[in-house]
C-alpha cells in the first residue's frame, strides 16, 4: 500500500511514541470519515478454528499497539484475522518516563519500556462496547506497577471479571520486562497459584457469559527446562492456549546501532530465532494438548509460515507491522496458505 509507505518515511522522522500515536490517530480519523475502506483492500479469508473460536485467518495483531481499545474499528479494515487489545490493569498508570520507545530501523527492530502505560480497565471496556467490530477480539490483561507480585491475582481476577463478556478471548501477560518482577509469575509455584483461581473465576464467569478461552503469553528468555515446566504448567492448570513470546532482554544483533543497548523489550527481526526456539520447544513439549499463537521477528510471510511450520496455529504481529504496514498482513496469509 503507497499510502503506507508514504506515510511511514513521514512518521520516521519523529520521535517513536510521537509517531506511534499521531499514526494512529491519523488511522482513527480515516476510519471515522469513511475513507479507510476505499483505501484498504478485503481481508484475505483462510478461516482457521482454534480453541474453539473460527478465525477469518490466522494472522493477528498483537497486543500493545491499541493498549486502551481506541482504535478498533480502524485495525479491522487492515486485514487482520483477530485483534488483541490491551495491556490493560485495574487502575489507570502513566508508565515508565519518556522516552520509551526507540526504534532501530536498520534491523527492523524495536525496543521500547512501555511498562502497562495505560486508561484502566473501566475506560478499555467502555471502547470496546463502542466499537462496531463483530470481530475476534482478544484482551491482553496485567498487574498495576505498584502491586506487589505476591499480589497479582487480584489484579488479574479483577481485570478478567470485567473484560470477560467483552472478550473472544482473553491473555495473562506474565511476560513484559517492563514491569518489575512480572516475569517471576512464569516460575514454579508462582505460576500454578497465579492460574488456579484464574481457571476457576473462568469457569463460574462461563456459565453466566459462555466460555471464553484464556491464553498466557510467555517471555522468550527461558531455557528449555524452563519452558517445558511452564508448559506442563499450563497443561495442569487446564489453560486454553499460549503466546510466544513477548519481547526479549537479549540485545544480540543491535548493540552496534543507535539505541541498541536501550533498556526495554526488543522486538522485531531480532527476536526472531529466540521466539521460535521457545516455540519449538513448547510444541514438542505439547504434543498438540494446546495451541499456540506464534509471535516474535515475522517481518515477511516466510516468517510468518515458519510459525506455522514450528507448531503454531495463529500468528501475531507488531513490529514488522510498524515496518511494512497492512501488506505484510496479506503477505503473511498468503504464504500460510500455501502451506495448506
Amino acid at each position: 500500500m503507497d499510502w503506507y509507505r508514504l506515510g511511514r518515511t513521514l512518521l520516521f522522522q519523529l520521535q517513536g511514541e510521537t509517531a506511534h500515536e499521531l499514526a494512529l490517530d491519523m488511522l482513527g480519523a480515516t476510519e471515522r470519515i469513511g475513507l479507510l475502506r476505499k483505501l484498504s483492500s478485503e481481508p484475505i479469508y483462510h478461516p482457521v478454528t482454534v480453541a474453539g473460536i473460527e478465525f477469518p485467518n490466522p494472522v493477528g495483531l498483537a497486543a500493545g499497539l491499541d493498549k486502551n481499545g481506541d482504535y478498533i474499528d480502524a485495525l479491522s479494515r487492515l486485514g487482520f484475522g483477530f485483534l488483541e487489545i490491551g495491556t490493560v490493569t485495574p487502575r489507570p498508570q502513566s508508565g515508565n518516563p519518556k522516552p520509551r520507545i526507540f526504534r532501530i530501523p536498520e534491523r527492523q527492530a524495536i525496543i521500547n519500556r512501555m511498562g502497562f502505560n495505560n486508561k484502566g480497565v473501566d475506560y478499555l471496556v467502555e471502547q470496546v462496547k463502542k466499537a462496531k467490530y463483530s470481530g475476534v477480539l482478544g484482551i491482553n490483561i496485567g498487574k498495576n506497577f505498584d502491586t506487589a507480585v505476591e499480589d497479582s491475582t487480584s489484579d488479574y481476577l479483577i481485570c478478567l471479571e470485567k473484560v470477560y463478556q467483552y472478550a473472544s478471548y482473553i491473555t495473562i501477560n506474565i511476560s513484559s520486562p517492563n514491569t518489575p518482577g512480572l516475569r517471576t509469575l512464569q516460575y514454579g509455584d508462582s505460576l500454578k497459584n497465579l492460574l488456579e483461581p484464574i481457571k476457576q473465576r473462568q469457569i463460574e464467569l462461563s456459565k453466566e457469559f459462555g466460555y471464553k478461552p484464556l491464553f498466557v503469553k510467555i517471555a522468550p528468555d527461558m531455557n528449555e527446562d524452563e519452558i517445558e515446566t511452564v508448559a506442563q504448567c499450563l497443561i495442569d492448570c487446564e489453560m486454553d492456549g499460549v503466546i510466544a513470546t513477548n519481547t526479549t532482554l537479549s540485545r544480540d544483533g543491535v548493540q552496534s546501532f543507535k539505541n541498541g543497548k536501550e533498556a526495554g523489550g526488543l522486538s522485531g527481526a531480532p527476536v526472531k530465532d529466540l521466539a521460535n526456539k521457545t516455540l519449538e520447544i513448547l510444541a514438542n513439549e505439547l504434543k498438540g494438548q494446546l495451541p499456540i499463537i506464534g509471535v516474535g521477528g515475522i517481518v515477511d510471510g516466510d516468517d510468518a509460515a515458519e510459525k506455522i511450520k514450528l507448531g503454531a496455529q495463529l500468528v501475531q504481529i507488531y513490529s514488522g507491522f510498524i515496518y511494512k504496514g497492512p501488506e505484510l498482513i496479506e503477505d503473511a496469509v498468503e504464504e500460510i496458505q500455501e502451506l495448506d
